[in-house]
């Protein structure tokens, strides 16, 4: 169990990548940081990607890695999401842009925006002009989850790096390494249960895990889902199981249950849709007509079809498609 005096420092800091060869999959894209590196001029970037893949991670790596002794004075490092305004751009952008910093022969200020999808469109207006008439002193770094909602004129000078959800094995042989030195007690089913829970997502691995190690004495399967707060996979086992059987009845008796608890509609769904991805009894046909259904059923909730009643069609859709 971790120690009072660590919780001050949470695990996603405390190990956080210091340089590239810390980061954790995603090898293509890495490599192609490190190329950068190598030759010593960094384009402006557009880093694409799920939440939790080392996209901001990895931009601070190259940061540090071409800077060197100079990343505290020539890296700017905002949060889009929180200051995504035309007025942040015109003001703390702009005015790093214009500042005189002395960073190593031949490499440029850096400015990284993290959520960089969140900014509203005249702010992107803006900061097209900035990378424009700074181009040859500052360099841009746009981290987002959708590259779409980035406008084209951005797109266009910038080069688009894509990161992928990271694979269970790479995020095990992480949890390992922490687990290790920080001598957590944790079975192999904790470990599993992390892992189904985290979906490709280093940093929400990371955060359950120490969380659970700080509210009980040992991280095991049920400690975990206690925390997490999802619906417990083996009830949802049971549920798909029904629904393969076309027993609509008891599916929905078990579903009900876990409704009562108080459990969103969006997580139980998405608890089965895992669920669906993993199981080795479903065929691939009826593997992807489960998938396409539990998308749009998904796509009808997010429009706010969120009822009890909703939920059952969702069942019955399920053993329908049987």
């Amino acid at each position: 169990m971790l120690k009072t005096s660590e919780y001050a420092k949470p695990l996603v800091e405390k190990y956080r990548p210091v340089t590239l060869d810390d980061v954790v999959g995603n090898e293509m894209a890495v490599e192609q940081l490190k190329a950068i590196v190598d030759e010593g001029n960094m384009p402006n970037l557009i880093v694409v990607g799920p939440p939790g893949t080392g996209k901001t991670s990895s931009v601070m790596c190259l940061a540090r890695q071409m800077l060197e002794g100079y990343v505290k004075e020539a890296v700017l490092e905002l949060n889009a999401s929180d200051e995504r305004g035309i007025d942040v751009v015109r003001d703390k952008i702009k005015q790093f842009a214009t500042q005189k910093v002395n960073t190593p022969e031949g490499t440029q200020k850096i400015i990284i925006l993290d959520e960089a999808d969140s900014m509203t469109e005249s702010a992107q207006q803006a900061l097209r002009m900035i990378m424009t008439e700074y181009s040859s002193t500052t360099r841009f770094a746009l981290a987002c989850n959708d590259s779409s909602k980035i406008i084209e004129p951005i797109q266009s000078r910038c080069a688009i790096i894509r990161y992928t959800k990271l694979s269970d094995e790479e995020i095990l042989e992480r949890l390992n390494q922490v687990i290790e030195k920080e001598e957590i007690k944790c079975d192999e089913s904790g470990l599993q249960a992390l892992l189904f829970t985290a979906d490709g997502d280093m940093r929400y691995a990371l955060n359950n895990l120490q969380a659970t190690s700080a509210g009980f004495s040992e991280v095991t399967r049920d400690n975990v889902f206690k925390v997490c707060d999802m619906p417990h996979p083996d009830i949802m086992k049971t549920i798909l199981d029904c629904c393969n059987r076309g027993e609509f009845d008891e599916a929905a008796e078990n579903v009900d249950i876990i409704y009562q608890e108080g459990y969103n509609i969006m997580d139980i769904i998405s608890t089965i849709t895992k669920l669906i991805q993993t199981d080795e009894d479903i065929t691939d046909e009826k593997r992807l007509n489960y998938l396409r259904e539990s998308t749009e059923f998904k796509m009808r909730i997010l429009e706010g079809l969120d009822s009890h009643l909703q939920l059952h069609s969702y069942l019955a859709t399920l053993c329908s498609t049987r």
